[in-house]
């Protein structure tokens, strides 16, 4: 008798619809599972085995096979378990008698039989929502994470047991379908009132996160530069749905996800060490899975001390921050994951740190400068917005009481300014300004004759590149936008040139 139920795997973040057959014989004893599984879903005969005999009291000692369709993908990881175990039941006992057809069923067995949770249910979910399916059989420590996807029903289940109940005619409680909200404004640790002085690069800050721009900092030791970046978390934007949904999705594959919480409610803040390898950074793997920058999508890869990183690890950036994705290539095949987060990077103007400091002397020699900084190309910086020089704070500066400006205050303003660039582009198809293609630049980033002119000069003077030109455009509409401006003025973009001319290569 030929049993059928169905289940999904995952190749990056896409689904992949499983149909598990099983078909139990007369003959010798023994226990095949074919359609190109992985070592992984191989071992789940010996899993759901122990599980089955473990909860019913006996296993079947016939021909067992169980079929994985389609035949030519590969299916990885221990997804498969509790589908191909609900197959063989349905085969053996004629008392599971609910339909299972608009049903997808996923779930790693433990011998005795409890469901363990999976990363990547969320992935899981959106895509059966997409193909149609009623509901979802899975792990009870999952159903948080499902339920933030609308219109399907979440069964949680703790045993194997529970789901041959419910095949049997028993109710299971779906569980409710979660609310998404953005997580309300926190006591951080590190907020920009703390921060004395750098008004420059504070204001910096506060564009560069208003339009998801990238932005270095360049300066001494001790200058403020770690600090000034540990305050992002603390301004922020909220994130939408759409964003939260994609961003918990990749968490949940990588493993990385709060199961308690169930969702990614901030933007990421990644902060890799120095020694980070390629794979770790871009993704890939055994099992091909997201790196480091595609956990920071839609949030902050933060790159402390930056040419401490290798050249080769630094130059695996320029694609992503370009596309926004990166695609990762294995032996096993291509895999796409999101990347599109805000590149932060700081550094040192030499070796020593004092180039250019108004107190301290410099100690090394051209050639060692050169050295340290050829360490980031121009290719990369090209891809950098912001480029900003952090002086060292004067002592009367840094012992005033004079009350800085708050995180919380720099935020309703930041939060006011993607608002204003997701209604603008609410039908192009993308969030805020450091996303546009020169078509919007043409649409949404128009100068007037005389503003035009002053680009042009700016141009030729600083050597600029075409790129380099329409990312001046992009922060010019971020500063416009916190102005509640139009039209693109001149005192926006004179900042906007300025934030292109006192960088690294101009210290």
């Amino acid at each position: 008798m030929v049993s059928k139920s169905k289940s999904v795997v995952l190749c990056g973040l896409e689904g992949i619809l499983v149909e598990v057959e099983a078909d139990i014989s007369k003959g010798e004893e023994k226990f095949d599972i074919v359609g190109l599984p992985d070592a992984a879903v191989k071992e789940s005969k010996d899993r759901v085995r122990s599980a089955i005999k473990n909860t019913s009291g006996s296993f079947p000692y016939t021909s067992i096979t169980v079929n994985l369709a389609p035949a030519d993908v590969k299916k990885e990881g221990a997804y498969l378990d509790l589908a191909i175990a609900v197959a063989i039941l349905k085969a053996i006992d004629g008392k599971l008698v609910r339909d299972v057809g608009g049903t997808v069923i996923v779930g790693e067995l433990s011998l005795e039989g409890r469901l363990r949770p999976l990363a990547g249910i969320l992935p899981v979910t959106l895509f059966a929502m997409k193909e149609g399916f009623k509901r979802v059989i899975l792990p009870a420590e999952n159903a948080k994470e499902a339920s933030l996807v609308k219109g399907i029903e979440i069964i949680p289940v703790e045993t194997l047991k529970q789901v041959i109940g419910y095949l049997s005619g028993e109710e299971i409680e779906p569980y409710p379908f979660t609310e998404y909200y953005s997580q309300a404004e926190a006591d951080y640790p590190n907020d920009m009132k703390y921060v004395k002085g750098q008004y420059t690069a504070k204001r910096a800050l506060e564009v560069a996160v208003s339009g998801g721009h990238n932005l270095i900092m360049v300066g001494s030791p001790g200058s403020g530069k770690t600090m000034l970046a540990k305050c992002i978390p603390s301004i922020i934007p909220d994130m939408t749905f759409d964003e939260a949904l994609e961003t918990t999705a990749i968490h949940s594959v990588y493993g990385a996800l709060d199961k308690n919480e169930g969702v990614v409610r901030r933007r990421p803040f990644v902060t890799p060490h120095h020694t980070a390898t390629n794979i770790a950074l871009i993704g890939g793997g055994q099992n091909v899975k997201p790196g480091l920058i595609s956990l920071a999508h839609n949030g902050v890869l933060y790159l402390d001390e930056m040419p401490e990183y290798t050249r080769q690890t630094l130059e695996s950036l320029r694609q992503p921050l370009e596309d926004g994705v990166v695609t990762v290539s294995r032996a096993k095949g291509n895999v796409r994951y999101p990347a599109d987060f805000m590149l932060v990077a700081s550094m040192n103007p030499c070796p020593c740190g004092n180039f250019g400091s108004k107190t301290l002397e410099c100690k090394c020699t051209d050639s060692q400068i050169r050295k340290y900084r050829a360490k980031i190309s121009g290719p990369l910086l090209d891809r950098i917005d912001i480029q900003i020089h952090v002086d060292n704070v004067e002592y009367d500066q840094l012992v005033s009481s004079s009350e800085e400006e708050s995180s919380a205050a720099v935020r309703r303003r930041v939060n006011n300014a993607r608002k204003i660039q997701r209604e603008r582009f609410k039908d192009d198809g993308i969030t805020c300004n450091s996303q546009m293609s020169e078509k919007h630049l043409l649409k949404y980033c128009k100068l007037s004759k005389d503003n035009d002119e002053l680009l042009k000069k700016s141009f030729i003077a600083l050597g600029m590149s075409a790129r380099g030109r329409s990312r001046i455009l992009k922060v010019a509409r971020t500063i416009a936008d916190l102005d509640y401006s139009e039209n693109i003025e001149k005192k926006h973009l004179l900042e906007a040139i300025g934030y292109r001319s006192i960088g690294i290569e101009n210290l």
